[in-house]
């Protein structure tokens, strides 16, 4: 088992900054893939960003390249993922996910390879 605790989010302007962690515990030795998703009203869950627990090779949706950061510190079991420029549309519940290798693997961008969500944390970027 695994325990996802996400945390950071709050109001932020158009074009400012902030950062989200999310805490593992639990079976975190079994974790081989952290991600990023987000949903906002009336729309799909889409992917943001993903880090290998290796530490070396990191995935980002188009949207966010270029202005989001994800990163990891396997020591405390965090994965952050630092957002900047923020845009009104980036406004959206975020979750936090981990794929572990017990779970069935469909690519990175795939929200079905995940196994292990958070509860979410709002982001809301005013104009």
């Amino acid at each position: 088992q695994v325990q996802l605790v996400e945390s950071g989010g709050g109001l932020v302007q158009a074009g400012g900054s902030l950062s989200l962690s999310c805490a593992a515990s639990g079976r975190t030795f079994s974790m081989y893939l952290m991600g990023w998703f987000r949903q906002a009203p009336g729309k799909e869950r889409e992917f943001v960003a993903a880090i290998s627990w290796s530490g070396d090779t990191t995935y980002y949706a188009d949207s966010v390249k270029g202005r989001f950061t994800i990163s990891r510190d396997n020591a405390k079991n965090t994965v952050d993922l630092q957002m900047n420029s923020l845009k009104p549309e980036d406004m959206a519940v975020y979750y936090c996910a981990a794929a572990t290798r017990n779970h069935y693997y469909s690519g990175s961008y795939n929200s079905k390879s995940y196994d292990y969500w958070g509860q979410g944390t709002q982001v809301t970027v005013s104009s």
